[in-house]
This record gives C-alpha cells, sequence and structure tokens, in this order.
C-alpha cells in the first residue's frame, strides 16, 4: 500500500488545488483496503489524470458489494472507507467487471 500513496502522491503534485492531491491519496487508501480486506485476490488501481479531473479506479475480483452501512461508534475508525468517499469526492461509484467490480472516485481539482 505505501507504493501505491507514493506513486499517486508523486503523479499528483501539481494538480488541482491545494489539498486535493492529499484528498485523492486518502480516498484512493480507503478503496484498496476495503479491497484487500474484503478479498482474498489483491486489487488492481488505475488512475487516470486530466487538468480538470481524476479518476481513480480499484478492481477487485470477487463479485458484489459488499454491504454499506452507517458505522457505529464504538467501531471507532472502521468501517468509513465508502462514507469518505461519499463525502469528499465529486463523484463515485461501483460496476461490475466481469470477475470482479471497479469501485471508482472522481475529483475535479478542488481542495475538500
Amino acid at each position: 500500500m505505501p507504493e501505491v500513496r507514493h506513486a499517486l502522491r508523486a503523479m499528483l503534485a501539481t494538480w488541482g488545488a491545494p489539498g486535493a492531491g492529499d484528498v485523492a491519496e486518502l480516498l484512493t487508501s480507503e478503496l484498496v483496503t476495503n479491497a484487500l480486506i474484503h478479498t482474498d485476490n489483491g486489487a488492481v488501481v488505475t488512475a487516470t489524470v486530466a487538468p480538470e479531473q481524476l479518476r481513480v479506479e480499484v478492481r477487485d475480483f470477487v463479485s458484489g458489494l459488499h454491504r454499506s452501512r452507517a458505522p457505529r461508534a464504538e467501531e471507532g475508525t472502521h468501517g468509513r472507507g465508502l462514507v469518505l468517499v461519499q463525502a469528499l469526492a465529486d463523484s463515485w461509484g461501483v460496476e461490475n467487471h466481469g470477475v470482479g467490480k471497479v469501485v471508482w472516485f472522481e475529483l475535479n481539482g478542488g481542495a475538500a
């Protein structure tokens, strides 16, 4: 996971408003963590950068989406990945992709 964050940080060093790269790094980390926790087959991360938009896709190899629910207070910080994505991304979604799925988000370059 540190390699993914480092590569994304380097790629976004001059992209977007101040803080936009930090938001992208956080959301990517959350999606990759979800993929690794809820599957046994790893994940593939793809980031597409344009001057006005970033799209990050995290593909896993298990069909179906883990049921999203509001985390309880006693769970600490566990279970908040998709809540953060919903709150901070300009758009996001899930697409079936043959064997597995792709969870993606887009940012328009502004800071949160």
